[in-house]
């Protein structure tokens, strides 16, 4: 007899760029429904999706699915670190980093597809000042621009780069003192990102090498790059996605690093602009959330 599973699937109504509005036809279309039941709940506010999550991993569903983008999956994921209860992904925000980081489809469809499979794997996590996240959490020039896209009305890669250009030429670089698995150091940097995963979102692979299963956060260091070098930065960061090999850049693999003086004190957090402390405390929490992948390694 084949295992039923229940699955609680968690739509942001307003993610991205508009393709989980369909998501109701597609679910009832292509999930196999001899394996899998499954019930529908919208989020109506911030933090609602993590709420949600709880509730279901306490009903005893089997299974909870993001259906946004990553700002949603990073609040689902909240709901569910620590628990039995598995997460899947059906990617429709606009940069995409975590599905794009795990391989996953980013068309409905072929995302229900890999939740049927039901492949699943344990992956870290990361805590920042007991704040969760999955995938990557900075400060500095990364920070700063999630704080203005939060203002904007205008979504997309269009709206993140409108506000990129704009802002790099006068945003100063600042040192940042921090302390890397018990070494205290400085860096001047124009950001520092704390990733478990490689991707911004819109395929920017700030963190190449890093892996969700490695027991590992990657702490990346990027000094402010001249403006002419500006091009080739950019073709190593969104196309040939060796970032790492750059000179501007430095990144330093650990389980643990504080950084003492985030004096603007918001985080970018999983692409979502957070206001924490001056002082921010990163920790790995390896295995600690169960997902649905597509079966190949990382």
């Amino acid at each position: 007899m084949t295992d039923h599973k229940r699955l609680l699937v968690i739509i942001n109504p307003i993610s991205g760029v508009g393709r989980q509005k369909t998501i109701e036809k597609v679910f009832a279309e292509h999930l196999d429904r001899s394996r899998f039941d499954y019930d529908i709940r919208y989020t109506e506010r911030a933090g609602h999706a993590t709420d949600i999550a709880r509730e279901g991993s306490a009903q005893g569903y089997d299974a909870v699915i993001a259906v946004g983008g990553d700002g949603s999956i990073n609040e689902v994921a909240k709901g569910l670190i620590g628990t039995d209860t598995t997460m899947g992904i059906i990617p429709c925000g606009s940069g995409n980093g975590m599905a794009r980081h795990m391989r996953l489809p980013l068309t409905p469809e072929k995302a229900i597809e890999v939740i049927n499979t039901y492949h699943t794997e344990r992956i870290d996590t990361i805590d920042v000042n007991g704040h969760s996240y999955v995938s990557i959490a900075g400060v500095g020039f990364d920070a700063f621009v999630a704080r203005r896209f939060r203002l904007t009305k205008k979504r997309g890669f269009a709206g993140y780069a409108r506000i990129m250009f704009t802002e790099y030429p006068r945003y100063k670089a600042k040192e940042y003192r921090m302390i890397i698995d018990g070494k205290e150091c400085s860096h001047k940097a124009l950001m520092v990102s704390v990733a478990n995963s490689s991707q911004f979102g819109f395929n920017a692979a700030i963190a190449p090498t890093a892996s969700l299963t490695d027991g590992l956060l990657d702490v990346c260091i990027v000094e402010k790059v001249p403006y002419l070098e500006l091009p080739i930065t950019a073709e190593m960061l969104l196309m040939s996605h060796n970032f790492e090999k750059s000179e501007h850049v430095e990144i330093i693999q650990a389980k643990e690093v504080t950084i003492l003086n985030n004096d603007y004190r918001w985080i970018n957090y999983d692409g979502e602009a957070l206001k924490l402390d001056t002082e921010l405390h990163f920790k790995i929490v390896p295995k600690s959330l169960n997902v649905i992948c597509h079966g190949e390694k990382e």
